[in-house]
């Protein structure tokens, strides 16, 4: 018997169950994982960005997260010597007509209690070179950081407070049993007083078999990319991201320095035909119909109709991809770029056609179940996973500690 089983090794997974050992620390907790290796899914294809949380709505989980996780990552990447940089981050406006967003989003960042400067294109080119703009603003706190190494640290730290780490062990079915739930899987049944559902691009499935109803469906969005290649890195020094369209859920193409070097540009955002569909090829029935016969997405679709189909023309034509990465870098040609692994964004859509803007959180009997966590979700995990702790009612069994420690 367990007293905690997880469902989901992703970075919020496992920040959830190293929070429960800190916070339960005679507690069994299980961890279980579909795939063969840790972070398989968006943690381990995710731009590897620690962000500050300047976009995020004031006073929304996102914003206060995200913020509060920029500082908390960074504290353990230096605790537990995990390769990192706090390299900042220039957005810069390449329109006169795009300054005012830019100044929204400089006030924006003041009131979410972010670090920043407004600066201009000649302090912008001090800072990056190459890029052509009318106006930027500077992000101190926006660092670059490996996600999956921070994962198997989360997953050694598990371990070591006694958890029980599972892999290739799928959730096919979820019974009740009086006040504990059994776990059917692939790989034997696992009998639990609580369920946290972590599943990410299947965690609205994961919710309806636990018997709760998010009242939200996960669209899955490829995030494609490429790459600067060797001889061109040197057009990028940090990041750098335009101003966002604040009607539109995504950040734009934008160039990134990764930590071991590489230059990352995009991604732009197409609908996937498959939940972890990573290739435009990928195709599943089942994740196919559920989008094209969800009445929802069919009202997001009308609602954004010239910025998707901006997004699928970028997506199979090399010279439209270029041209937005252009914007900001006149001097990158085709050949200068390469294509890179893609991602696949989980993301909610509510029933009445409205993106869920913000972390999803849903309560049910003896569970909790994360239902929407896209970026900045690996920046916020360790805060992530200390508020799902703190929303799971008291375990009488079980003696918590008065505070959590820092990890």
């Amino acid at each position: 018997m367990y007293d905690f089983a997880i469902i989901g090794g992703g970075i919020v997974g496992l920040s959830t169950g190293m929070a429960l050992g800190k916070r339960y620390p005679d507690s069994r907790i299980l961890v279980l994982e579909k795939e063969s290796k840790w972070a398989f899914h968006q943690t381990g294809n995710n731009s590897g960005v620690i962000h500050s949380g300047i976009y995020y709505k004031p006073g929304s989980f996102k914003a206060k997260f995200c913020r509060d996780g920029c500082r908390s990552m960074v504290e353990f990447c230096q605790k537990h010597e995990i390769d990192y940089e706090v390299c900042g981050k220039v957005i810069v406006a390449t329109k006169e007509e795009e300054l005012p967003r830019l100044e929204n989003l400089y006030n924006r960042g003041l009131e979410n209690g972010i670090e920043t400067k407004r600066i201009s294109p000649e302090e912008v080119k001090e800072i990056e070179p190459h890029v052509q703009c009318v106006g930027g603003i500077k992000v101190f706190s926006t660092g670059i950081v490996n996600y999956k190494q921070v994962c198997l640290k989360y997953a050694e730290l598990i371990e070591k407070q006694g958890g029980e780490l599972r892999l290739n062990t799928k959730v096919e079915r979820i019974v009740s049993k009086g006040k504990t739930q059994v776990l059917e899987t692939n790989n034997g049944s696992f009998e639990t007083r609580f369920v946290i559902n972590c599943a990410g691009l299947h965690s609205d499935r994961v919710a309806k078999l636990g018997k709760v109803d998010p009242q939200a469906k996960i669209v899955p969005f490829r995030g494609e990319y490429y790459e600067l290649t060797p001889e061109k890195r040197y057009l990028v020094k940090g990041l750098i991201y335009p101003v966002p369209n604040p009607a539109f859920p995504f950040l734009g193409v934008h160039f990134t320095r990764m930590i071991d070097g590489s230059v990352h540009a995009g991604p732009n955002a197409v609908l996937s035909l498959k939940r972890e569909g990573y290739h435009k090829t990928d195709f599943d029935l089942r994740d196919f119909v559920e989008v094209m016969t969800y009445p929802a997405f069919w009202k997001l679709a009308a609602k954004h109709a010239d910025e998707g189909i901006q997004e699928i023309i970028r997506s199979f034509s090399k010279a439209a991809f270029v041209r937005s990465l252009q914007q900001l870098i006149p001097e990158v040609k085709a050949e200068d770029v390469v294509p890179t692994h893609a991602g696949v964004r989980a993301q909610a859509l509510m029933d009445n056609g409205s993106l869920v803007d913000d972390f999803l959180i849903v309560q049910g009997e003896n569970s909790v179940h994360v239902c929407n966590a896209p970026s900045p979700a690996a920046t916020s995990s360790i805060e992530i996973g200390n508020a799902i702790v703190a929303q799971i009612p008291e375990q009488q069994h079980l003696q918590p500690t008065s505070q959590f420690q820092n990890i």
